[in-house]
């Protein structure tokens, strides 16, 4: 069948905020196979597509999905690992993140991968930065959280005791103010990079 860009873009906007809503179920190899058919199921039903098979709907959405690193991420944990720092990523993900990764080049570079769904919380629940502390094998008060969500990196990270950085790609010298908005009051002002590589100087 035909379809729009329009009507596309409305789809995977609406089985995007499924996902979302939705990530924590994908928990294993199974659960997240069951989540990928709900994800599809809402691709269909938004393009008013009864015709399309759910297998097709899913193996287009999937094929879909690709991810690549942004070009400062290799460089910077590559410094970091030099230095002898445990590098832990925690994301508001499914099973799929530590795959993700290694697609993308980063899984070699990195120490352990933790997901929400694998924890059972999201961001900014405490859960996912405990594990990730476990991980990395450091108390929450010599661990530095890098993230790029002000309520679910910076407030979280706080509330569990790590130091913070907000990464801002686009505009880092205005992302400082930004950075304190919704900020617990009487909040330090957040670190704010806009490169990877700026970490260096703050670890």
């Amino acid at each position: 069948m035909e379809v729009t860009e329009e009507s596309a873009t409305a789809a995977f906007r609406a089985e995007i905020g499924y996902y979302l809503a939705h990530h924590l179920d994908g928990r294993d190899a199974a659960s997240l196979d069951d989540l990928r058919d709900r994800c599809a199921q809402v691709i269909v039903d938004a393009l008013d597509a009864p015709a399309v098979e759910l297998p097709t709907a899913k193996d287009a959405m999937l094929a879909a999905l690709r991810f690549s690193a942004f070009a400062d991420a290799a460089p910077a944990l590559r410094a970091l690992r030099r230095r002898g720092l445990r590098l832990v990523v925690a994301s508001n993900w499914d099973a799929s993140l530590a795959e993700v990764l290694e697609r993308a080049g980063l899984g070699p570079l990195v120490d352990a991968v933790v997901s929400s769904a694998e924890v059972g919380a999201p961001k900014p629940a405490p859960e996912l930065f405990a594990a990730a502390l476990e991980r990395a094998g450091v108390p929450a008060s010599r661990a530095l959280h890098v993230g790029d969500s002000i309520a679910g990196d910076v407030e979280g990270a706080r509330a569990a005791g790590l130091r913070t950085v907000l990464m801002v790609r686009d505009d880092p010298l205005g992302a400082a103010v930004r950075a304190l908005q919704g900020a617990p009051e009487g909040a330090p002002a957040v670190p704010t990079i806009g490169d990877l590589r700026e970490l260096r100087s703050l670890v």
